[in-house]
């Protein structure tokens, strides 16, 4: 969520028209009528699916004549279970004039995606660029918890060295497990008086988290 967020950020204004689906567990309708309103078309939107099929296609003619890129984002896409869904999306890149597709679509999901994607071949091979986000390294993590603490205020250390490398240890280098870990174990000091995170807390939190 957090990268999407940044490749919207990123895209210049007046040259791309997005639609951000973050929740994907919807019928094929469903999905459709939402790209169609997260791309601004929110008032009397067609129930049929041959009549939304053609607004998107004129919509997306639209933006191209108008000189702009549409970009179709499907968040938590991990999530969907129904191959039908899959199949839905591949036939978004059908929309295509003069051998120039339409629309850019981009998948983000858990590891399992790609799974998923690789099982249905037919859209496998439709995806130009695929990428994985593997866990931060062991110097990341010290960097991305120490810069975490700085951004709050932090005025002092308060994870050792020993400390980050247990948390990097435990975690696997997913930021979201170091922040899990990392929280847990500021509420645990805090409750002990203690002037700094120590192995021992870090180890307390790990064994808690795993109960």
């Amino acid at each position: 969520t957090v990268f999407a967020q940044a490749v919207i950020s990123s895209l210049s204004k007046g040259k791309y028209e997005t639609a951000f689906v973050i929740n994907p567990q919807l019928s094929a309708l469903e999905l459709l009528r939402e790209i169609l309103y997260d791309l601004g078309l929110k008032d009397n939107l067609p129930a049929q699916k041959t009549d939304i099929l053609h607004l998107l296609d004129e919509t997306l003619h639209h933006n191209m004549d108008n000189g702009k890129q549409t970009v179709v984002i499907i968040d938590e896409a991990h999530l969907i279970e129904d191959r039908l869904i899959f199949e839905e999306l591949r036939l978004l890149l059908n929309f295509q004039y003069k051998n120039k597709f339409l629309l850019t679509l981009i998948l983000l999901g858990q590891p399992e995606l790609k799974e998923k994607i690789n099982n249905i071949k037919q859209l496998a091979q439709r995806i130009a660029i695929k990428s994985y986000l593997g866990g931060l390294s062991q110097p990341e993590v010290f960097e991305y918890t120490r810069n975490r603490l700085k951004v709050a205020g932090a005025t002092k250390k308060i994870f050792g060295d020993s400390a980050l490398k247990i948390i990097y240890e435990q975690s696997g280098g997913i930021p979201r497990r170091v922040n899990q870990i990392c929280d847990m174990a500021l509420l645990t000091g805090f409750g002990k008086q203690a002037k700094a995170i120590s192995e021992e807390i870090i180890m307390e939190v790990v064994k808690d988290l795993e109960s």
